[in-house]
């Protein structure tokens, strides 16, 4: 007998109907009749292509902020980053944000299979989206089982920057970090909203309103909100949501504003259903678990601000805080044997379940201080940038583990009683705290040659106690410093060759032999490029090779309870990226990937820690991928 597992990509399957076209239609005939009631002077529209945070005409972004943290032109930033436009959002209908990253060069997404608790990817051969997701240039990052997962919907693009960013945002791994641009109020009044019905009886409606509150300008406002009743592949199970995000801005003058961002959502789900391949074939909508007891409730929030003020033609100061929280309630009963018992039973038809909870609160907290100096000293155009930006990142929280009742995979019986484990294995509070001052120049030197140096020194410190016996609890203080540089040329036919070398830095947990606390893990890429922006339609291409290495990755040592950090793993690949809207309502985006990932030291001890994760994943996939989509 076969017990086989299964995995699905959840897409939103969207079928908009009279009631969304009558929607719109009401709603511009409103706005229409509003503007007929009032006599206004003729006012010029601008396109809003070039903003760096959107939004954006078609397939094709021409400025952002995440490479820079500035208001840079794609072209003229050494790396490769790729931007996820609103307009591609609205045609490929992603259901979560590591579905909308599906088609970028680089990206490998669901690494371990579908996990609806969390976005998951592989960037560059790492594993880095439960740890290097941001949101508006902070981190938003996974603590614990508290995902604070996105909801695309909400978003105006997603940019990827490839490769070691601890420059300018901290802790991160090597291969790169997200970020998700949250939908912002705009000057003009828009309407949008959409009513639809999918698979597994999924009904979902959403409504995207914003523009202008009074006749100056000075106040508008955004309102972006998702409902959603349905539910999965397996039978018994959930996919609900509620989300709804307001934004106001404050504009007095050109040179001041004050956005302020919120959102609050509310998720129920199933948990993951799966088992081992080798026991035989099961139905895909197969429940595994109990449906009384089965569940992944999550309720966060989150509010905070930008501001930014321009002093005069040179100096400009930006302060971004946000403070998000999570609450996360989630069982779960799993195929697997406890403590050591058999996985299947004799009749190989019946099998054991084990029981796990998690309850716990998680909280955020981010700011980031920016101060930009801008001035030309003849041919040269130089932007300075100073951050201060501090990060606190807790979690509250008990995990239970025990045994569950068998279940006959031929008959089962859901409705068994199903106790909560009794077993607390753990019961603690978490806390990372960091700090970070950073800097960093760009100069464009006679309109052509484009160069970029930063730096940062970071100060982390990583608390943990354990509320069960006190055993493994730490107070444990790192320190790293990072540097970046790069340099391109703007040739007048569109093309830009570059080259840059980047650093990052994660810190590890526990004692070497000698008693000291294990030093942060480094990385290091060496990368050059092509990037094109045809003269003779909208487009962009960026072809990219890398040598990206993580060192100082600990690995056991003689003693088992102690590490050695002696571990190195070293990711070299090739990525050809391309965006191109060709024709009215005819846009193209394509990828390939070409990617050798080797442990170049400590292979067999590597394979054990979760650093090494991400390599052995990528050398276990085809080394090449190419992700071609057409939409019209």
């Amino acid at each position: 007998m076969r017990l086989s597992a299964y995995r699905a990509a959840r897409r939103r399957s969207r079928t908009r109907g009279l009631v969304v076209a009558s929607l719109s239609t009401l709603l511009c005939t409103q706005a229409l009749a509003q503007e007929a009631a009032t006599e206004l002077n003729p006012i010029n529209v601008e396109g809003q292509s070039d903003s760096p945070v959107g939004p954006d005409d078609g397939y094709i972004a021409k400025n952002t902020t995440t490479g820079s943290k500035t208001d840079t032109p794609l072209k003229e930033i050494p790396r490769s980053i790729s931007v996820v436009t609103r307009k591609q959002l609205d045609d490929r209908q992603p259901g979560q944000l590591e579905d909308a990253l599906s088609y970028l060069a680089g990206v490998t997404i669901s690494p371990w299979g579908v996990d609806d608790r969390f976005d998951q990817c592989l960037i560059r051969g790492f594993d880095l989206c439960t740890s290097a997701i941001y949101r508006d240039g902070l981190p938003q990052k996974v603590i614990d089982f508290s995902g604070f997962k996105i909801e695309p919907y909400g978003l105006e693009r997603i940019e990827v920057l490839k490769g070691p960013s601890s420059v300018l945002y901290g802790e991160n791994e090597a291969g790169g970090m997200v970020n998700a641009v949250t939908k912002r109020p705009t000057d003009k009044p828009i309407y949008d909203g959409f009513l639809s019905y999918g698979s597994f009886n999924t009904v979902e409606a959403g409504l995207d309103i914003g523009g202008p509150i009074d006749d100056a300008g000075v106040w508008s406002y955004r309102l972006t909100g998702l409902v959603r009743n349905g539910a999965l592949e397996t039978d018994y199970s959930r996919n609900d949501r509620i989300f709804v995000a307001p934004a106001l801005k404050w504009q007095p003058d050109a040179q001041t504003s004050l956005t302020i961002l919120a959102n609050y959502q509310w998720d129920r789900l199933t948990t993951n259903q799966f088992l081992p391949a080798q026991y035989g074939n099961l139905p895909r909508n197969f429940f595994t678990g109990s449906p009384d007891f089965d569940r992944f409730d999550a309720n966060h929030g989150s509010i905070g601000y930008q501001f930014s003020h321009e002093f005069d033609d040179h100096w400009t100061v930006r302060q971004n805080l946000r403070y998000s929280q999570q609450e996360t309630d989630y069982r779960q009963l799993y195929f697997g044997e406890w403590l050591g018992g058999p996985y299947i039973g004799t009749d190989e038809h019946t099998v054991q379940r084990t029981l796990f909870t998690v309850d716990e609160t998680a909280r955020l907290f981010n700011v980031d201080n920016q101060a930009e100096y801008k001035a030309d000293f003849g041919v040269v155009e130089n932007k300075l940038l100073f951050g201060l930006d501090y990060s606190r990142q807790s979690v509250d929280g008990r995990n239970g583990y025990g045994a569950g009742p068998p279940l006959d995979t031929q008959n089962p019986d859901y409705s068994i009683p199903v106790t909560p484990p009794s077993l607390i294995i753990t019961d603690r509070v978490e806390t990372i705290g960091q700090v970070g001052l950073y800097a960093q120049n760009q100069s464009k030197i006679a309109d052509h040659w484009v160069l970029t140096i930063g730096g940062r020194q970071a100060w982390i410190d990583h608390t943990n106690f354990n509320r069960l016996d006190g055993a493994g609890s730490y107070d444990q203080k790192d320190h790293a410093f990072t540097g970046n540089i790069g340099i391109g040329y703007l040739f007048d036919n569109g093309l830009t060759p570059y080259a840059s070398y980047a650093e990052s830095f994660t810190t590890n947990i526990g004692p070497t032999q000698s008693g000291d606390a294990l030093q942060p893990s480094l990385g290091k890429q060496y990368e050059v490029g092509l990037k094109y922006e045809p003269t003779f339609f909208p487009g962009f291409i960026t072809a990219s090779l890398f040598d990206l290495r993580k060192t100082n990755v600990p690995t056991a040592a003689a003693n088992p309870v102690y590490q050695v950090q002696t571990g190195e793993v070293r990711h070299r690949g090739l990525e050809i990226e391309a965006n191109a809207d060709l024709a009215s309502g005819l846009s193209m985006t394509a990828a390939y990937t070409y990617l050798d990932a080797e442990i170049t030291s400590d292979a067999a001890a590597v394979m054990l820690r979760p650093e090494a994760r991400s390599a052995l994943a990528s050398i276990s996939r085809p080394r090449w991928r190419t992700s071609p989509v057409w939409t019209w």
